[in-house]
């Protein structure tokens, strides 16, 4: 858990991300699309994955099956791509990255 909150605390905007996932793909794009440059870490490519993913399972609760994407702004943890795609569909997400220095309006 240590070091994912380390690294999710080291810029505005931090994605935990799988390279094949296609999900991932589809939350990082996002980002990519609203001008935030977001830090993202392919947990697949790390030595320490299952370290990581243990830490991320415990975060997004019991519901949930798969530990990525994993969305961090400003230091907090935001969910994955439920909870991402319900916050830019109300019109929160924006907000949220300005707040945190990741986008400028």
């Amino acid at each position: 858990m240590d070091k994912v909150m380390k690294l999710a605390s080291q810029r505005a905007v931090v994605i935990f991300s799988n390279s094949s996932c296609c999900m991932c793909h589809t939350i990082k794009r996002l980002f990519f699309e609203l001008a935030c440059n977001p830090a993202v870490h392919e947990i697949d490519e790390d030595p320490k994955r299952w370290d990581m993913e243990k830490a991320l399972l415990k975060l997004l609760g019991k519901n949930n099956t798969t530990p990525v994407p994993a969305v961090f702004i400003g230091g907090r943890f935001i969910g994955s791509t439920n909870h991402v795609m319900s916050l830019h569909l109300g019109g929160n997400l924006v907000p949220l990255l300005w707040e945190a220095g990741a986008i400028w309006l």
